[in-house]
């Protein structure tokens, strides 16, 4: 060996360390995302444990720190539904007392055994690293008293490449020594071969060969920048460091040329690991971020504001696509990837409390209702057979005021609660349209004026009428026919269809809006009977069920993406459906206004 060689350290951290500390924490993160179980019962955590107390030395602690952690939530969970069922019994919070619990005791017996096994090989290991700092020591002071006796060089030439065999056998030491020793190792190896006389053959020879072997790892450390797996790739890298280390040294002109290529490959290795990690922390960063505005918008719902079942209704699917939007977000850093998901667990088992709290109120409420909406059918049918036609009219017009006022009731009770309300007020009016004998004529004279407007619509129809004067007339005559009474019922569809075939004749002829259509049949169909009231609540009801499609559209539009061609094809159909539900809820509102009206005349 030439004697002004110097071997350096190849990497910052000494190669003994590699198997410990040469891995980062970004790494190990990773590991422990790849190995964590999140479903377990606290039986299948046990029998993991016990496996893993079979074979403590291999244990690997962020596998017992995860199964540690879930069975402590398990735990924790049994004890709030054990909390919530004694309150919901009716126990006092105060006075819960949680059962002991027979799998904790086993579960604490087996982590106690595996922490003492484990102990115990930390401490043999601690032991042979003394033991084999101590062998290493002992070499360096055998290659000291080597290089120190030039007059024995040559001779103790076989005795010095021995010593190096047996430094390489020697694994781990403290890693608080690696450093020095590598240090002290190098320099009195470097010093005896600066006093061994070799000739120039055999240098050359030793030389030539080392410079092979070094080569060869430059070329392996070259490659593996194009690695894909750049966690292999960086392992890989320390086992040619080791080789490095331990090849002899090359030619002086050659040395710092090989050194150079060998850390430059290093270098570019490094680098990779490096920046994998670093953009790993930045994509944990954002699910992170991610994470938090999810959180965010959940903590955030005005609960007060929520007062319909419609209303709980949307905010639940909200949740449940916050919950699968949640499912496409990966990992967080490792720190914070359990306490998000708590956090939002937490926001959305509060949201499914509130909701389950709100629903029972309002059964309760609706069974209140359904109670007095019964009152209301005993009092209407009491009064049907009634003769007193006047005061009998005034009273049920009253109980159907008063029912309108009242909230609703179960679903599967809401038709057949109402059919037997309108049911016995129907029965009274009907009975009172039959007894008014003087309505007959009446209804025979409004027969001949209801004819008349239509021989004056067909004329209409017949001419050619300026645009505008012809709509005059037809809305004077509509206005006509809406004023007149009944008709005798036997003649009333044969009329009606009369009328409103004419009608729609002109409606075409004169290109008015099918909206105004529909108005204009309206009005003209509607009846200035008791009946008016069940016609407006039925609108009534017709209204509020759209507002509430309409809003579930609106709220699903905000959930869509027009990014693809059939996300955008869905978003146009749906924007039409909306702008269409929105014309028919105007529609609605302006009958509610013509009854409204025709209630006020009477």
């Amino acid at each position: 060996m030439d004697s002004n060689e110097t071997i350096r350290p190849l990497t910052e951290v000494p190669v003994e360390q590699t198997s410990e500390t040469l891995v980062s924490s970004s790494a190990t993160a990773e590991e422990n995302n790849a190995t964590y179980v999140p479903k377990q019962t606290k039986e299948e955590v046990i029998e993991r444990l016990k496996e893993i107390n079979e074979d403590a030395c291999n244990a690997d602690k962020q596998e017992l720190d995860l199964l540690k952690q879930n069975f402590y939530k398990l735990h924790k969970a049994e004890q709030e539904a054990a909390r919530k069922a004694f309150i919901d019994g009716g126990g006092a919070p105060e006075a819960f007392i949680p059962q002991p619990d027979d799998a904790e005791s086993r579960f604490k017996d087996i982590m106690s055994s595996i922490k003492e096994k484990r102990s115990a090989i930390q401490a043999e290991q601690d032991k042979e690293k003394e033991d084999n700092l101590v062998k290493k020591l002992a070499i360096i002071d055998r290659l000291k008293e080597l290089a120190e006796s030039p007059e024995d060089a040559n001779k103790a030439y076989n005795e010095f490449k021995k010593l190096q065999q047996e430094w390489n056998d020697i694994k781990q030491v403290p890693a608080a020594k690696v450093n020095e020793l590598w240090k002290n190792y190098q320099h009195y190896a470097e010093k005896f071969y600066d006093l061994i006389k070799l000739n120039n053959e055999f240098r050359e020879y030793d030389f030539k060969k080392n410079l092979e072997i070094k080569t060869h790892l430059c070329e392996a450390a070259e490659k593996l920048a194009d690695e894909e797996d750049v966690i292999s790739a960086f392992h890989q890298l320390q086992k040619l460091h080791q080789e490095f280390r331990n090849t002899g040294p090359v030619a002086k002109e050659l040395r710092e040329d090989i050194w150079t290529r060998f850390k430059t490959a290093s270098t570019a290795v490094n680098r990779r690991h490096q920046q994998h990690f670093e953009a790993l922390k930045e994509k944990e960063q954002r699910n992170l971020d991610e994470k938090t505005v999810i959180c965010e918008i959940v903590e955030a719902m005005e609960y007060d504001t929520f007062t319909t079942f419609q209303d709980w209704e949307n905010k639940t699917q909200e949740i449940i696509a916050l919950q699968a939007k949640w499912k496409t977000i990966g990992y967080a850093p490792q720190k914070m990837n359990v306490k998000i998901f708590e956090r939002f667990r937490a926001a959305c088992d509060e949201f499914f409390k509130r909701k389950a709290e709100f629903f029972k109120s309002i059964k309760e409420s609706m069974a209140g209702n359904l109670e007095k909406k019964k009152a209301l059918c005993e009092k209407a049918e009491a009064l049907k057979e009634s003769t007193d036609w006047k005061a009998t009219a005034d009273i049920l017009s009253k109980l159907q005021k008063e029912w309108k006022t009242i909230g609703p009731v179960p679903k599967k009770y809401s038709d057949a609660v109402w059919k037997r309300f309108i049911a016995a007020c129907d029965y009274f009016f009907e009975q009172k349209n039959k007894a008014t004998s003087s309505q007959l004529s009446v209804e025979q004279e409004n027969m001949v004026q209801k004819k008349a407007i239509i021989e004056k619509l067909n004329t209409i129809d017949a001419q050619e009428t300026p645009e505008e004067d012809a709509g005059n007339t037809i809305r004077e005559l509509m206005k006509e026919w809406n004023s007149i009474g009944h008709v005798p019922f036997k003649e009333k569809d044969k009329l009606y269809k009369q009328y409103h075939g004419v009608i729609d004749k002109l409606f075409d002829k004169l290109n008015l809006s099918a909206s105004q259509k529909k108005l204009s049949n309206f009005k003209s169909s509607i009846s200035k009977e008791g009946n008016l009231y069940r016609e407006r609540e039925k609108l009534v009801r017709a209204y509020e069920n759209m507002k509430n499609e309409i809003q579930t559209y609106e709220n699903n539009l905000g959930f869509l993406t027009s990014s693809s061609k059939k996300g955008s094809s869905l978003v146009t159909e749906m924007n039409r459906k909306v702008e269409k539900l929105k014309a028919d809820l105007e529609l609605i509102l302006k009958k509610i206004e013509v009854i409204d009206q025709s209630m006020k005349d009477e």
